[in-house]
């Protein structure tokens, strides 16, 4: 019996969830996912220990189901039960999950708190995003690579293993790590303990992606804040044959360096910013040769003294120039914004460090999917969405479900992504397939 709302009796509500999804628009990252073939490539290094009975649903297809529930909004194991039975989510999950559902509440909690958590699964997880990116970059055929690692927060609520008390954010955190490319894509990322170093293990997370690229006849650069401005780090990328600029903390020697810089400039101040550029050869004492410094000093309007930043390169652009090429990583910044809003990856809720581990990967493959749908697959006119308008309006697309003999019809609300838009992205994605395996 439907119900009623009484500021006008006209409207009845009814509730007929099997009939209904409010996420059809995953069924375009679904046709993106089997264009490039993502989560059939975890199939290859992903273990199932699970024996006996227990093993109703697929480790892959239990794997669609968390990163695609991730692309939803849908951050954690709460929702499983009511998502097993989404129409969008069984046909997205396939397999046994079509014909009767996906996986229930503490099946998901076994998978990413159990089966996931093992050496070899959390390992292969870790390194599946580069898979994926590895696979994409053959569309994209680039000629450069931009690299942005950056420390982030994770604020925590509770006695998670390896939850700590951080001085800089002021708050009880995890403190992972990530490294991004130029495209926005996630190339890696690894879980810390909230009160370690900004560039603790930095070495560990960005080994393995320079190892991928490694031989590839592309124009290399990393670039970094002032955590990163180690020794180790400058060695490190000149032996890998990459241009860096990081950021270097200022001190008394450098301030002196650039002292002719520093004097307020003549005459009444303009009411815009003005800015200056040095650069000079410097060797710290822990440094094991001279490095180029990049020296900027602004003169805001209104302050009396200048701002000054230097930036450590082995760039042989104008200082202005690489002063530009730094500050670049400003979109690392907004991608972990993205990261957080979009796919909600700072939700690392379970007990133990490794199940969080697990969570942060799974979160980082739903970022990954959901960004190689936008640089991929979106028209012009929206192609610089954000990952949660993108969520908003493609993803959060409702559809009745009607079910006839031998089809089955997602007639979809043409609200904020009409038929002619979706149509272009699916066209798009059809547009990624290697012709031997396009649809017929």
């Amino acid at each position: 019996m439907g119900l009623r709302v009484a500021f006008d009796r006209r409207l009845k509500l009814e509730f007929h969830g099997a009939t209904v999804t409010s996420d059809a628009g995953l069924l375009a990252f679904r046709e993106l996912d089997d264009a490039l073939g993502l989560t059939e490539m975890a199939a290859e290094v992903l273990a199932d220990t699970r024996t006996g009975r227990n093993g109703r649903h697929s480790l892959i297809a239990q794997l669609r189901q968390s990163v695609f529930g991730r692309l939803a909004g849908y951050e954690d194991v709460n929702d499983a039960d009511r998502l097993g039975r989404d129409p969008a989510m069984r046909w997205i999950v396939g397999g046994r999950a079509v014909t009767e559902h996906a996986a229930s509440t503490s099946q998901m909690g076994r998978f990413e708190t159990g089966a996931m958590t093992s050496t070899p699964n959390l390992t292969a997880l870790a390194d599946l995003s580069g898979r994926w990116i590895d696979r994409v970059q053959t569309r994209r055929r680039g000629t450069a690579l931009v690299l942005d690692i950056d420390s982030s927060v994770s604020p925590t609520y509770g006695t998670q293993e390896g939850t700590a008390y951080n001085g800089h954010f002021a708050c009880t955190c995890y403190h992972p790590l990530f490294v991004f490319n130029q495209d926005g894509d996630l190339e890696r990322c690894a879980l810390r303990p909230g009160n370690v170093h900004s560039a603790h293990g930095w070495r560990e997370v960005l080994d393995p992606v320079v190892a991928r690229y490694r031989g590839q006849a592309l124009r290399r650069l990393l670039r970094g804040d002032a955590a990163f401005a180690l020794p180790d780090v400058y060695e490190y990328l000149e032996a890998e044959g990459f241009r860096y600029a990081i950021r270097l903390p200022a001190n008394q020697v450098l301030q002196n360096r650039i002292a002719y810089v520093l004097t307020r400039p003549v005459g009444r101040p303009p009411h815009y910013v003005r800015r200056f550029y040095a650069s000079f050869r410097y060797q710290a004492q822990s440094w094991s040769r001279p490095r180029r410094v990049v020296a900027k000093v602004e003169w805001h309007p209104g302050e009396l003294y200048p701002r000054v930043g230097f930036i450590v390169t082995n760039l042989h652009r104008p200082a202005k120039k690489v002063v530009a090429v730094y500050n670049g990583r400003g979109t690392a910044e907004q991608w972990i914004k993205e990261g957080k809003n979009a796919v909600k990856w700072t939700r690392l809720s379970c007990t133990t460090f490794r199940a969080n581990a697990v969570r942060l990967q799974l979160h980082a493959l739903a970022y990954n999917l959901a960004n190689f749908l936008r640089t991929l697959a979106l028209p012009g006119e929206v192609e610089r969405w954000s990952l949660t308008t993108l969520r908003e309006k493609v993803v959060k697309i409702g559809a009745k479900v009607v079910a006839h003999g031998r089809y089955l019809v997602f007639q979809m609300a043409e609200v904020a992504v009409p038929r002619e838009l979706f149509g272009r992205i699916l066209d798009r994605i059809g547009r990624l397939r290697p012709p031997d395996l396009a649809p017929c």
